[in-house]
């Protein structure tokens, strides 16, 4: 154990109470995730923090196949006349877009490269593509009989932002976006809401994170869409996270792009088309929702690799037959499935103190890590600790059990993780219809360093724009979404004193 550790403090600096931004980039960095690139606003993933990606991606593009989806691949550069084409479109994104005007660098007079050739028509780099993609369907759909047309693209995406934080908010990002055309409404709705449903068992089966599903308001719609509809998740900081989002775009774009088809009778019809996406903004909320002062932890279904193996021995003699023990041991779990793949072993070879090998693993967020030494091969057992648990709760079980149950372990820390952050997310839910109560809930009492306060305030809303800016004015507190999953309940707005048919989930948000 680190002397850090050794006198109870945290292996993270700052702790969540202390100082939570903080604490999430130090999260970041102990598990060795990314790190900011020499390119303002971008950043570098590192493998253990794509491997997570990679997982994510694995996973959510099987769920998008199993549903019809096909992957393709669009261009990252957009003709600006195409973003012009759907007018709330592009004032949606004009203000985050990255625009490339020239073609060529020259050596200038003070041998510095500079720009010379200038494009006929600037480019924009993409910061969604239902322009592009739009331009390319109307080429591929001419009759009914080709649709529905089910497009899926990963890609990475550039919105200029200036104020970022890892994962969270960066210029450029890693995502997949959806996109499809069908014949009637009534399609294209029924798959927005599918695919909004394959977001949700996502991020609670997978990432362990309780989601509300709800539709966005008009003011927090997707620019150039008819309806918007998201998941929204609770961090410990009690902030909201958009973690998914999927829309219902109606005819906008088909008839900005002229995506026609002949129907069965020969007549001409717009197609109906939809979008949907989620990106590596996911890994943030992963971080968001388990993590601890002790680092990050990952749920099984997820994880890089689920279990570490770590050899403790004071000679080389003792150090040959753990080493043995332990790749024996490493082959004979890697031939078990858990979750539609091979457990993900490792065992920790690395030169260095035991106790700091330990501390590394735990602040990456491995699910199990065994430590076994000469003790242990004596009585053919290992020394579980749980990710999931305090380093106090570790235990010893004999070998052949634990190679038995060790799915069953797997199972459990997921459900646990899931659980944990429901009750934590049930706990900070509450309903309030007076104003003063619900200026007070969304008020840090240290203004200068907020502590964590707040939550999802649950309250009626008129409808009207005018109050949601006043509260965001106020307070930066925002409506989330309606949640689908509540049933429409009479009362009154306590901003304006008019009437309202339904609560909507009120919090400050990433």
């Amino acid at each position: 154990m680190s002397a850090q550790n050794k006198k109870g403090k945290t292996a993270v600096t700052p702790t969540r109470q202390e100082d939570y931004p903080e604490w999430y980039q130090q999260v970041i960095k102990a598990a060795d995730l990314a790190e900011n690139s020499p390119v303002r606003g971008c950043m570098v993933i590192k493998p253990w923090g794509y491997s997570l990606w990679e997982n994510i991606q694995r996973v959510l593009d099987g769920m998008f196949k199993a549903t019809g989806h096909k992957n393709a691949y669009f261009p990252l550069f957009i003709p600006k006349s195409f973003l012009e084409k759907e007018a709330e479109h592009v004032d949606g994104f004009a203000k985050e877009c990255a625009v490339v005007t020239h073609h060529r660098l020259e050596a200038g007079p003070d041998g510095k490269l500079i720009p010379a050739g200038e494009l006929e028509e600037p480019l924009v780099v993409r910061p969604t593509s239902e322009t592009i993609i739009g331009a390319m369907f109307a080429k591929w759909i001419q009759s009914y009989r080709d649709l529905p047309l089910l497009i899926n693209q990963w890609a990475n995406i550039v919105r200029w932002e200036m104020r970022t934080r890892l994962f969270l908010r960066t210029a450029e990002f890693l995502w997949q976006e959806g996109h499809t055309a069908h014949s009637t409404r009534e399609e294209a709705v029924e798959e927005t809401m599918m695919m909004l449903s394959v977001y949700s068992k996502f991020a609670e089966e997978y990432m362990a994170m309780p989601v509300i599903m709800g539709e966005k308001t008009e003011s927090e719609r997707f620019p150039g869409a008819l309806s918007t509809y998201c998941i929204e998740a609770m961090m410990q900081d009690r902030k909201a996270l958009q973690a998914g989002t999927s829309h219902f775009l109606g005819q906008n774009f088909s008839k900005a792009f002229e995506i026609k088809f002949l129907d069965a009778s020969g007549k001409e019809e717009h197609a109906w088309t939809t979008s949907w996406g989620v990106s590596t903004r996911l890994i943030g909320g992963l971080i968001m929702t388990h993590g601890d002062d002790d680092g990050l932890i990952i749920p099984p279904r997820l994880a890089p690799s689920h279990i570490v193996i770590l050899p403790i021995a004071h000679d080389d003699e003792a150090s040959a037959q753990v080493l043995e023990y332990c790749d024996k041991l490493a082959a004979e779990l890697r031939d078990i499935r858990y979750d539609d793949r091979r457990l993900e072993v490792e065992v920790d070879k690395r030169e260095g103190r035991g106790g700091d090998k330990v501390w590394s693993w735990i602040k990456k967020g491995v699910p199990i890590y065994l430590e076994i030494g000469p003790r242990d091969i004596a009585s053919d057992s290992v020394y579980v600790g749980r990710r999931d648990k305090s380093r106090k709760e570790r235990f010893g079980m004999q070998r052949a059990e634990f190679v038995g149950k060790v799915t069953e372990i797997l199972d459990d820390i997921q459900n646990n993780l899931f659980e944990r952050a429901k009750a934590f997310r049930d706990g900070n839910i509450k309903t309030i219809d007076n104003k003063d109560e619900f200026y007070k809930f969304f008020t840090p009492a240290n203004k200068e360093k907020p502590e964590i306060h707040g939550g999802f305030a649950l309250s009626h809303w008129d409808g009207s724009a005018e109050v949601e800016a006043q509260v965001k004015n106020d307070l930066s507190v925002t409506i989330r979404c309606v949640p689908l999953d509540i049933e429409p309940e009479d009362g009154i707005c306590m901003f304006s004193g008019k009437k309202s048919s339904r609560r909507v989930i009120w919090a400050k948000s990433y």
